[in-house]
């Protein structure tokens, strides 16, 4: 590698991951500032990049959008070394989502790594908008903050309250992100998931009730009344669907996870329910800084989060077999730099 470019992790097709040259950063826009990537987290986009499955997206990509990194310079109010989250939902500022303080749902969104090339990559140039500073944190806590956001902005967004009956279904990380944060805020936490290791993961971890593996039994567990809310992290088009029944009389469903599917429920229940039908897309700075909060008064276990610590190399031969097998996995991150 010469000293004009720099490694780069690249999902060049649909199965193909590869470490390779790509140019270093010479010109930066105006507002935007440099940073020395840390840590990046993989998640399930990443796994669909990989796969093949994703929508909106081109090949090559330099994925990697859950990131923490530090200031390489004295600019724009920072100093050399800050360590900063990355949000990585680059919005537009001018359209009506944008103008309204709703920038996670801009109409002309670019996420990093998906619609852009993101930050698996040793420095990266990011709006100074979409840096926050991770005081307290460790580079690889900072790099938990954007997927557990997800899960706290669809809390923020169902307007539980101490006392609500939740129900998680999906315990993947979004999942467990929501989970987490329902809790905080005095709900009651059911888990529903298929998988019993996931189940006993999020028990043993986090102390979340031991969960369901069906539908019955989680609404058993409420005397068949109904959950006041339901977030779904499933990513599944049959499992939202068969979550409206399991919506209580005047609660709320959350759609967390994105499907490509229709979805029809019944209207003469949900207006029987007068049910609040709810979607819930990346997350505001609110809940980055939520999350950090939950970090540093030690609410939200980082360690637990964490499933292993890859190099950038490990993922050559890593990347396939986390993708196939995330039945135990929360949060795998690649260390870049320190």
């Amino acid at each position: 590698m010469s000293t004009d470019t720099m490694l780069a992790g690249v999902v060049v097709e649909p199965g193909t991951f590869v470490v390779q040259d790509r140019p270093v950063i010479t010109d930066i826009p105006e507002g935007w500032v440099l940073i020395d990537i840390c840590a990046v987290g993989l998640c399930g986009t990443d796994y669909h990049i990989l796969e093949g499955k994703h929508p909106f997206l081109e090949y090559p990509r330099v994925i990697g959008h859950e990131l923490s990194g530090r200031v390489t310079k004295d600019e724009g109010g920072w100093s050399a070394g800050d360590l900063v989250v990355v949000n990585p939902y680059l919005s537009c500022g001018k359209c009506r989502a944008c103008k309204r303080g709703k920038p996670n749902c801009c109409s002309k969104i670019e996420v990093l790594g998906v619609h852009r090339d993101g930050g698996l990559v040793p420095q990266l140039a990011v709006p100074a908008q979409n840096l926050y500073p991770a005081d307290g944190l460790t580079p690889l806590q900072a790099a938990m903050v954007e997927f557990l956001a997800i899960g706290a902005h669809a809390v923020r967004r169902s307007g539980v309250s101490t006392g609500d009956t939740v129900l998680v279904t999906g315990v993947g990380p979004i999942g467990i992100g929501a989970a987490l944060f329902a809790r905080l805020e005095g709900a009651h936490v059911t888990l529903l998931d298929l998988s019993t290791e996931r189940l006993t993961m999020a028990a043993d971890k986090f102390g979340l009730d031991s969960g369901h593996t069906s539908l019955e039994a989680a609404l058993s567990s409420v005397g068949g009344e109904g959950f006041d809310v339901l977030f779904d992290a499933t990513g599944h088009g049959g499992a939202i669907e068969a979550g409206f029944p399991a919506v209580g009389h005047g609660g709320s469903y959350v759609l967390v996870s994105v499907v490509k599917d229709d979805i029809t429920f019944n209207d003469p229940e949900f207006h029987k329910r007068e049910m609040r039908l709810i979607g819930s897309r990346n997350a505001l700075k609110a809940d980055f800084d939520w999350v950090m909060s939950a970090f540093r008064d030690n609410l939200i276990d980082a360690d637990a989060l964490c499933s292993n610590v890859l190099s950038l190399d490990d993922l050559t031969t890593a990347f396939s077999k986390l993708a196939s097998d995330r039945a135990g996995l929360i949060k795998a991150i690649v260390q870049l730099n320190d």
